[in-house]
């Protein structure tokens, strides 16, 4: 899809951008060059490939979930200037 100068001058005033005879020409060839790398793309026949989640084939190693922490929640409640059952209260800062 060959693009304009005209097409530049749109995009520039959608984006809100202010500029120059210069720079939309450069910016059409630079765009040019973006949208003819999309087309190459898109012409690399992709049948019967998977798509990966990642580049390389690897495992994370995690660790097993248990708890490493003691329960200090009634501490911490005791602390707070206001709780009840569990819950820190906090005054209504919406209406």
């Amino acid at each position: 899809m060959p693009i304009t100068v005209d097409d530049v001058r749109k995009i520039a005033r959608l984006a809100r951008l202010a500029m120059t005879d210069a720079e939309m020409a450069t910016a059409k060839s630079q765009m040019s060059g973006i949208f003819g790398l999309i087309a190459e793309m898109q012409a690399v026949d992709t049948a019967g490939i998977e798509p990966m989640s990642h580049a390389q084939d690897t495992v994370q190693r995690l660790r097993e979930d248990e708890v490493t922490e003691p329960d200090q929640r009634d501490l911490f409640q005791s602390l707070a200037p206001q709780a009840e059952r569990g819950l820190y209260l906090v005054p209504r800062v919406v209406e």
